[in-house]
């Protein structure tokens, strides 16, 4: 099934609250899941409650070519202290991404049904992770999904200090060569915004979003190495 088209049918996102709640239920199948993405909607929902669909208004947006590096990150960049890889450890990423805790949250919003999910589009090629090692531990990383020229991120997380800021920055410069239009990052956070993420109305990323995803999607692995050589 192309995933412009599903039996599921969402409510327009116009319809969502205040909040940017949608709906509720349904199932975290792949081929719903990649329709509501080309929709504008994403799930985030807590163990044990029903799956919750979301289109925030506004929507946080990291334009690949507006993203802020600082002195001091490119010179972490430039050290070759972390390793990069892409779509080398997707589940243990999204592992990571579940238990490692967070100062502005309590628990955690990836569940196990989730994981399952997500394993399965990455299984299906539409999932992607970018990992950072150190001496070939690997100490953070980010996952999200990946249609026509935009990519959905979903979760990042870091054992050591930038771990995952150098994630984004290799899935950034990767992102602007393979001519990307847009990260969805789905609601603000000040990491993000210190990053170059803004939001913007959900009107205009709608419009954007129906713009980017006819071009072509990058499906099956991403085995970038940046620095080294392309497996």
């Amino acid at each position: 099934m192309d995933y412009f088209e599903s039996n599921i049918v969402f409510p327009d996102p116009s319809e969502a609250n205040e909040d940017g709640l949608l709906a509720a239920g349904g199932t975290l199948n792949a081929d719903t899941l990649l329709h509501a993405y080309s929709k504008g909607i994403f799930p985030w929902y807590n163990e044990g409650s029903p799956i919750l669909w979301w289109s925030p208004d506004p929507r946080m947006v990291l334009f690949p070519g507006e993203m802020k590096v600082s002195k001091s990150l490119q010179q972490i960049i430039s050290s070759e202290k972390f390793i990069c890889r892409f779509d080398s450890d997707f589940e243990n990423v999204i592992d990571n991404c579940a238990r490692v805790p967070r100062n502005d949250q309590e628990g955690t919003w990836i569940t196990e049904e989730m994981i399952k999910a997500y394993i399965v589009l990455h299984k299906s090629g539409f999932a992607h992770s970018v990992e950072t090692y150190i001496e070939g531990k690997l100490v953070g990383g980010l996952y999200g999904v990946s249609l026509g020229g935009s990519f959905f991120g979903e979760s990042m997380f870091h054992l050591k200090p930038d771990a995952s800021k150098v994630a984004l920055y290799h899935l950034v410069k990767n992102l602007l060569n393979w001519h990307f239009d847009l990260i969805d990052v789905q609601v603000p956070t000040k990491h993000l915004q210190f990053l170059g993420a803004r939001e913007i109305p959900r009107k205009e990323f709608l419009l954007l979003l129906k713009s980017s995803l006819k071009k072509p999607t990058k499906k099956g692995k991403w085995s970038i190495y940046p620095g080294n050589k392309t497996n």
